[in-house]
């Protein structure tokens, strides 16, 4: 489903990171961050509000 938040975002598995492009066009890699949290990233209704709760607020990130 569409987000009206995250215009898009990847999960690279092998350095554990979650890239997200948000619609504004701000881009923000989130580091550490568990395969099962992707995993329920990818299966969540709400991609914007799995963010909030899961993800932000809870690893380090660099903006870019």
């Amino acid at each position: 489903m569409p987000s009206s938040v995250i215009r898009n975002w990847d999960y690279d598995a092998a350095a554990h990171r979650l890239d997200i492009t948000f619609v504004s066009g701000k881009r923000y890699s989130y580091h550490e961050v568990p395969p099962r949290i992707a995993q329920g990233m990818r299966q969540a209704t709400s991609k914007g509000g799995y963010f909030n709760r899961r993800v932000r607020d809870h690893f380090a990130f660099t903006q870019h």
